[in-house]
């Protein structure tokens, strides 16, 4: 690790705009308002999330940075607030602008020389720490020798999701940096988001889906020693991925994403490698943005807040391993389409039911510190505009998942490299990972786990 000088540790608090005009007004939420988290919010993991964005030089200085994102906060009330406890015993967020904290550091080497692509260094020097800390949004600016920046970001994930923070407050504080307005204004409006039907029509099973009891005892996790898992990260260039779907897209009635595409190839090469038996199912967890899925009312991209569900594609060992990924990635769409705007709405109506009633109930997002084997936890950050990250001198030349011993976590994420791709981060026991690597960019689907034996 290279030496880290400590700048400043310091609370920054959003401040009002000089300017008057439409896109620099204040955003219409009383001081110190308490917003309730919506039943979004409640299902998502319960702790702070982290992501690095890689700057090459040249930067703005920290004080342009500083001076923007307490413009940009006024927008963003919800990052400089904090939980608290209504008189109903309901988790909220307080908007009493208590301020976000921000960490300024000097790093003498330069970016290039953090191999921060490198899975198997520790970066965590780079990020703010995340325990007991009050502050539900952190900024760490690690600047370096060469004049680059690694910008750290924490943001506790009942606040608000990966679009929210990187799709909305990113573009806007990158925005104001250079002097524009804000493109797209975000939208609070978290009430009217979580309104029921009349009467509210629970269809699915949602207390044993995105949520459980507690004293049921179904954590599908394992706790393991983290020295027995180690964190890769695999590049797909543009040409990799382009001979994929044309393999899978074969028919002219049958097309896929990059994503299921690319999902159907690492879900049959981490079965591949992990010696289970063909009767054996394996399901992955894939985040669903209900931006996208709810009709009326229609929900704008730029809602700031949780509204992500999940779909389950579950497979046999032995159609992972012996089917196409045309079949694949065929489960996959048809999983997630049924993540749909009836599904998304009796999601809400369970929300208003189980209020009134009082029931108690456990979010079931897996467990940091386990293991998921035979399934798979996926994240996908390759719909995010993370070109638009642009604080002057071109948006980031990478964006990095921080790593976390988490067996069966698998991250897509852009290239950082000119010629594109997605880089997939994944997590697995450390004996499965030479195996892993051994097939990672061989399509041909004929390889069994005999035939790829160390």
């Amino acid at each position: 690790m290279a030496n880290i000088l400590l700048i400043s540790n310091a609370i920054l608090k959003h401040c009002s705009p000089s300017s008057t005009s439409a896109s620099e007004q204040s955003v219409n939420i009383p001081s110190h308002e308490i917003i309730p988290l919506t039943i979004f919010d409640e299902v998502t993991h319960d702790g702070h999330i982290g992501v690095y964005l890689v700057f090459k030089p040249p930067m703005p200085s920290n004080e342009v940075l500083k001076d923007a994102l307490s413009k940009v906060l006024v927008h963003y009330p919800h990052l400089a607030g904090r939980f608290v406890t209504d008189n109903l015993g309901r988790t909220c967020i307080v908007l009493n602008n208590a301020g976000l904290r921000i960490v300024e550091t000097c790093i003498p080497t330069t970016v290039a020389e953090q191999l921060l692509l490198d899975a198997s260094v520790d970066n965590n020097h780079l990020l703010p720490s995340v325990t007991k800390v009050e502050e539900l949004c952190q900024v760490q600016l690690n600047r370096y020798a060469c004049g680059g920046l690694v910008l750290g970001f924490t943001a506790h994930h009942r606040v608000a999701d990966g679009q929210s923070i990187l799709g909305s407050f990113f573009v806007s504080w990158s925005r104001m940096v250079r002097g524009l307005d804000i493109k797209l204004l975000p939208h609070h409006d978290r009430l009217s988001l979580s309104q029921p039907r009349n009467p509210p029509r629970v269809e699915f099973d949602h207390g044993s889906i995105e949520f459980r009891k507690p004293t049921t005892n179904l954590d599908t996790t394992m706790e393991f020693s983290s020295s027995s898992v180690e964190t890769v990260i695999v590049n797909y260039s543009v040409e990799f991925i382009n001979k994929l779907k044309v393999m899978v897209n074969s028919t002219p009635s049958e097309r896929y994403s990059t994503f299921a595409c690319l999902l159907s190839h690492v879900w049959k090469k981490v079965t591949q490698v992990r010696g289970l038996g063909l009767e054996e199912s394996s399901q992955v967890r894939i985040a669903v943005n209900g931006r996208t899925r709810i009709s009326e009312p229609s929900v704008p991209m730029e809602y700031f807040g949780n509204l992500v569900l999940w779909a389950y594609p579950t497979l046999k060992v032995k159609e992972l391993i012996y089917e196409s990924h045309a079949y694949i990635s065929r489960v996959i769409r048809d999983e997630v389409s049924h993540i749909n705007d009836r599904y998304f709405k009796s999601f809400i109506d369970f929300g208003a039911t189980i209020n009134r009633s009082g029931d108690e109930l456990q979010e079931s997002t897996p467990e940091f510190g386990g293991t998921l084997c035979p399934n798979l936890e996926v994240d996908s950050w390759l719909g995010f505009p993370v070109h638009d990250i642009d604080f002057g001198t071109g948006g980031p030349c990478a964006m990095v998942h921080p790593s976390t011993p988490f067996e069966g976590l698998v991250v897509f994420i852009p290239a950082g490299t000119e010629d594109g791709g997605v880089d997939v981060k994944l997590t697995l026991f450390a004996e499965h990972v030479p195996p892993f690597n051994k097939i990672a960019h061989s399509i041909d689907g004929k390889l069994t786990p005999a035939e790829i034996a160390i």
